[in-house]
């Protein structure tokens, strides 16, 4: 056959064929209109449900808030004893999250690189703090670290004891976020380097950790966010005294019961911020991670 016969798509009775259709690219299933016309609607659904769940008790908080203008919003966010509860507060929080940064990936390696009896049990544990009532831990704990300690350690009543709270509830927020990479990291790089004669430390510091920055950093920063805005595991163990262990969500409770919704409301919008200041700041580092590496 010859060239002109080949790209005219001639046959061999010189009657010219059908051309072959272009090629065209691989079509994902479910695409077109039946995707066209669900789209608008599964955007108006999550939009409609975020409305509902998230945005509009946001707003209803807000303007509450601003009762008596912005003024009054600061005045009360500035209040003694709502800055001490706020101090209190992120203080804890951020000791309780510094301390689950190391203990969460202590946990984590544990239950990835080393194998012993009972490891599904103890990984099963790690999630209890999701499913088990938060009220239940301050029970338990204070039943334990309480006036009649069966262990003879009083924690009640001081900052050690909401941390201890705190940390229970917050703890799974970095085990979770740091198993996965371990599970996926590879073993070869560190190998090599326990090859080159490089020590435990060594490897951990220059191949381990800089793989799981970005996971530690994201789990850290959430067990921040939630410590801050924790109420049940501290009520009881706390004790909630003004100025040493009442944490915001305390003191929040306390001025619902005084008849102060504005202060009240104000507080809440205060934690808002933080929490929303926290989680935007972890987006940002995640995106920076993720140009990083693909620079890489």
């Amino acid at each position: 056959m010859s060239t002109a016969t080949a790209t005219t798509g001639a046959g061999r009775d010189g009657v010219a064929a059908p051309p072959l259709p272009a090629p065209t690219p691989d079509r994902p299933v479910g695409t077109g209109r039946g995707r066209a016309r669900l789209a608008p609607l599964g955007i108006g659904v999550v939009g409609l449900w975020l409305s509902v769940v998230v945005l509009l008790p946001l707003a209803a908080l807000t303007a509450t808030a601003l009762g008596d203008g912005v003024t009054g919003l600061w005045s009360a966010v500035t209040a003694p004893t709502a800055l001490a509860a706020l101090r209190v507060t992120v203080g804890v929080a951020a000791g309780v999250a510094l301390v689950n940064a190391v203990m969460g990936t202590l946990i984590a390696w544990v239950l990835v690189r080393d194998e012993f009896r009972g490891k599904r049990v103890v990984d099963a544990l790690i999630d209890l703090p999701f499913a088990l009532p938060t009220i239940v831990a301050s029970i338990v704990l204070l039943s334990l670290y309480g006036p009649n300690s069966p262990v003879h350690l009083q924690l009640n009543a001081t900052r050690p004891g909401l941390m201890v709270a705190l940390a229970f509830v917050t703890l799974p927020f970095v085990v979770r976020s740091v198993q996965p990479v371990l599970i996926e990291a590879e073993r070869d790089v560190e190998e090599a380097a326990a090859s080159l004669g490089a020590g435990s430390w060594t490897i951990f510091r220059r191949v381990v950790l800089p793989t799981l920055a970005p996971a530690l950093i994201s789990g850290t920063g959430l067990a921040f966010a939630r410590a801050i805005g924790e109420y049940g595991s501290v009520v009881l163990i706390g004790g909630n005294i003004p100025g040493r262990t009442q944490v915001a969500s305390q003191y929040i409770q306390q001025q619902i019961e005084v008849d102060r919704p504005l202060n009240a409301a104000a507080v809440s919008v205060a934690l808002l911020g933080i929490a929303f200041a926290t989680l935007f700041l972890l987006r940002l580092l995640a995106g920076r991670g993720r140009r990083r590496e693909a620079s890489a």
